[in-house]
């Protein structure tokens, strides 16, 4: 089987999470050692990721990484005004 090559660090794209030029390397580890959910999205017409990816991952990396339900945005945000308010109240 013949190994796949992910692009060098030099070969950077525009990461629609943080909205600047990031490497694929970066992407790869950036979910606590696992790649970003939307790796797969943002790098596919770079290279064949996903093989790449399966290659490298265990199948419970996969699953941690890729297999999981993502919240949609406003849940999220919610969570985050919530934690934030209950911070605020513990604060003297």
């Amino acid at each position: 089987m013949t190994k796949i090559a992910p692009p060098k660090d030099e070969q950077t794209m525009r990461c629609p999470r943080l909205g600047h030029q990031i490497s694929f390397s970066f992407c790869r580890i950036e979910n606590k050692g696992l790649p970003c959910f939307k790796t797969l999205d943002c790098w596919y017409v770079h290279f064949p990721v996903e093989d790449h990816l399966r290659a490298e991952l265990t199948s419970e990396q996969w699953s941690k990484a890729f297999d999981r339900p993502i919240k949609p945005k406003m849940a999220s945000l919610l969570e985050l005004i919530e934690q934030a308010k209950k911070v605020k109240k513990r604060e003297p």
